[in-house]
């Protein structure tokens, strides 16, 4: 999905607390301690078969930012190794068996993460499969092309470049990637297509899920294959509740 831009504020996210469970009580008083609130991927229906998670969390389905937060698994506990601030589709979050292509909104559920990709050279200590961006590299997002929803290189002739993403032509967002396990493995037409995890810009995404640059390459040289990171993307209740996922 192009990573082009939307103007959207985001003052409800700086009001967004990361694990902190829907009607959660007031804070504590003077000389009282905090709360400390459970980790999340205890909380998730399945946080994957894996040993690391990353976690896409948005206040509601209309949010077009929030937190993204990645976690290891060490000694039977969820630990977080890092956090940042993310945006969302500007048209906010969908349950992402119902999704549309083309309505700008991030798919929620738990998905894996087939590879990284970029058009700077993978950061320092990056494990996970990685592929460059070339002249040639094209995301394919033609329904009628049996290239749909996958990298092409070069991009085949059954496949419209105005219904698919030149990589190299968005230097800045793909700067460094990964791709999203949304719609992959056996694309449904019309779903949707290029969900990645990438380089924020200047606001809210048309359906991927984007970070700060540097959070971006802390991501890439953290993920480990072995362990088969997994992204869960949900709100913090209701029907798009990522403890659902």
């Amino acid at each position: 999905m192009s990573p082009r831009v939307v103007a959207a504020g985001l003052a409800a996210a700086s009001l967004f607390v990361l694990g902190a469970a829907p009607g959660a009580r007031a804070a504590p008083g003077a000389g009282e301690p905090a709360p400390r609130a459970a980790p999340l991927p205890p909380r998730l229906a399945d946080p994957g078969p894996g040993g690391q998670l990353i976690t896409a969390l948005a206040p509601g389905a209309g949010s077009t930012a929030g937190v993204v937060s990645w976690w290891d698994l060490r000694d039977g506990r969820w630990v977080r190794a890092g956090s940042a601030p993310a945006r969302f589709g500007a048209k906010g979050l969908v349950e992402g068996a119902a999704r549309r292509q083309g309505t700008n909104t991030t798919p929620t559920g738990l998905y894996d993460l087939p590879f990284a990709f970029g058009v700077q050279a993978p950061p320092r200590g990056t494990s996970y499969p990685f592929r460059p961006v070339r002249e040639d590299s094209w995301w394919c997002q033609d329904n009628a092309s049996r290239a749909y929803n996958r990298w092409a290189e070069p991009r085949p002739a059954d496949c419209r470049a105005g219904e698919s993403e030149h990589l190299v032509a968005y230097r800045a967002p793909y700067a460094h990637a990964l791709v999203i396990g949304f719609n992959y493995r056996k694309p449904v037409r019309g779903r949707g297509a290029g969900i990645f995890l990438h380089v924020d810009g200047r606001g809210a995404t048309a359906g991927c899920v984007s970070v700060p640059a540097g959070a971006m390459r802390r991501l890439l040289a953290w993920a480990r294959p072995e362990k088969r990171p997994h992204i869960a993307i949900g709100t913090a209740s209701g029907r798009t509740a990522i403890t659902r996922y």
